[in-house]
């Protein structure tokens, strides 16, 4: 199952490059915690499939889980408990505060995956 996908990893690495002009430079209202929030499960799906060939749906799933993941450990304050929160990489990768809407964000930006990579697999049927 281990593969090198070329085309996943350019797009993941077109996405690292918005995510962090985003974070740079972009100091709205929404685009910032929201925009973000929906390309990063994007990224990291493009990420998985550029070196592993999962189903789209199985890998979809596992990224949901790992950012669910991440944002419900900052409800608990994980970064606290093990004594990064002077750790840049560790707020960077983590985060600091809980929020519903970035649930929401990451269930809308792993939908819109498995659209444009439905449609993707049926075109090629063709």
């Amino acid at each position: 199952m281990l593969i090198f996908n070329k085309y996943y990893l350019l797009f993941a690495l077109l996405l690292l490059g918005v995510e962090v002009y985003i974070a740079l430079y972009l100091h709205d209202a929404i685009i910032r915690p929201f925009g973000g929030d929906f390309l990063v499960v994007i990224l990291l799906y493009c990420l998985v499939k550029s070196f592993i060939n999962f189903p789209v749906l199985l890998t979809a799933g596992w990224v949901l889980i790992l950012a669910y993941a991440i944002e419900i450990s900052q409800y608990f304050h994980l970064i606290s408990m093990l004594g990064l929160q002077r750790s840049k990489l560790a707020t960077l990768l983590l985060g600091t505060s809980f929020s519903y809407i970035d649930l929401l964000t990451y269930t809308l930006g792993i939908l819109l995956v498995i659209i444009v990579e439905n449609l993707r697999i049926s075109l090629k049927k063709f």
